[in-house]
């Protein structure tokens, strides 16, 4: 590993070229984003201002495809995972986790610590969860105890997501009356999300994937059903509180609002409805699809291979990439950042070191993926990593297919 790490350092002098962030996110902001950010300080309760706002949070409702109430807060996406377990949950309910990766992991030990029942539905990371398995595990709660089901509909950590037209038909298929929570975060803006249509009690989302947007806030959509949980959850909740937002002007944020984001969110929903949302979806399937040609390529000869196995839930948002035995991520990582100036994300939790990650979500096009791959194809060579040819070329057979 020195040796490898030696490679990576051993250019000198000053990186020339624009910086290519190639992670799962935060992601690549578009200028015209970037510039209406760029807004000076207004009253967050002037008229104008609030036009702002609700155009903004009108605009994320049909990215949603909701009409119901959506909450904001100046957090990232963790700040709303515990304002919507705090806003429809009381101390001892117990929830349903499933298991998907790290951030499903985070999400149960976030629960725990507020005095939730944590009950998991194990899978396999590089499979996902069993539909059938859940559909067990909800008939056999003839009690009903298991209060609300979570899921991470996109897993950054893995590149693995699962359909949740799937996990409500479980649930209804059951006669199961959980709340159904899903963790939107790298899925909205990147792939379809339909809130209303598929049953959705409440989503979690944040500004810094799909959306396009700095970090800075997050939210949740809360349903019909959401709501008259809220009305009895007795878990302590201040900042987060959605009664007391609901008698703010914004119906959102106890404190503060981010003002300039909002400027940045109205820019934001103009280029995705400008695009078209299937138009989005479409471009996010086409890029992802180009990764895993080229990542399938390099598997050859013993190389890094797909960590999700399962290509019915292959992720259009990011591409884990497994490295074959005793070859560490992270040497990979740092000679793509040190020689050639692209960030590629790590591994996460138990998959620190084992795997990298190559975002394809937002503000991207096939030149820019062509650039992070060709730099991690030359990063595997470089660190001296098994892997199979030709997986540049790969990527760019299968853009010009599908042009």
């Amino acid at each position: 590993m020195d040796g490898e790490t030696d490679v990576a350092e051993s250019h000198m002098g000053p990186i020339r070229g624009r910086h290519l962030f190639a992670g799962p996110g935060p992601t690549n902001i578009p200028d015209s984003v970037l510039h209406a950010v760029a807004h000076a300080t207004v009253d967050f309760n002037a008229p104008d201002f609030l036009a702002t706002f609700r155009a903004g949070v009108e605009g994320l409702k049909r990215i949603l495809r909701t009409h119901h109430e959506v909450f904001l807060y100046t957090a990232s996406g963790h700040g709303a995972w515990e304002a919507t377990l705090q806003n429809l949950l009381s101390p001892g309910d117990a929830i349903l986790m499933i298991e998907s990766g790290y951030f499903s992991e985070t999400w149960a030990l976030m629960a725990g610590k507020l005095g939730l029942e944590v009950r998991t539905l194990p899978a396999d990371w590089r499979r996902g969860a069993e539909i059938a398995a859940l559909a067990r595990t909800l008939a056999e709660d003839r009690a009903h105890r298991i209060r609300a089901v979570c899921v991470v509909h996109n897993e950054t950590a893995t590149g693995l997501a699962l359909s949740l037209p799937e996990i409500r038909a479980a649930l209804d298929g059951a006669g199961h009356p959980a709340l159904l929570l899903a963790d939107t975060i790298s899925s909205l803006g990147c792939f379809d999300v339909r809130m209303d249509e598929w049953g959705i009690d409440a989503i979690v989302g944040g500004s810094q994937k799909g959306l396009m947007l700095p970090t800075g806030f997050s939210f949740t959509a809360a349903g019909p059903k959401a709501m008259a949980a809220h009305g009895t959850a007795r878990l302590a909740r201040h900042y987060f509180d959605w009664s007391a937002m609901l008698n703010r002007p914004h119906r959102s944020f106890v404190g503060t609002v981010p003002v300039t984001l909002f400027y940045g969110l109205q820019e934001s929903v103009r280029l995705i409805e400008e695009e078209g949302l299937e138009a989005v979806f479409a471009r996010h399937a086409r890029l992802a699809e180009g990764v895993r040609r080229a990542v399938q390529a390099w598997s050859g000869n013993q190389g890094p291979e797909i960590f999700c196995i399962d290509p019915a839930r292959y992720s259009n948002s990011v591409t884990a990439v497994l490295m074959p035995e005793g070859h560490d991520a992270e040497a990979v990582r740092a000679i793509a950042r040190g020689r050639f100036n692209v960030a590629l994300g790590g591994g996460l939790g138990r998959l620190e070191r084992k795997v990298f990650r190559i975002g394809h979500l937002g503000d991207l096009n096939e030149t820019m993926v062509l650039g992070a791959l060709g730099a991690v194809e030359m990063s595997l060579k470089l660190a001296g990593v098994p892997h199979g040819a030709g997986g540049v070329a790969a990527a760019m057979a299968w853009f010009t297919a599908s042009a």
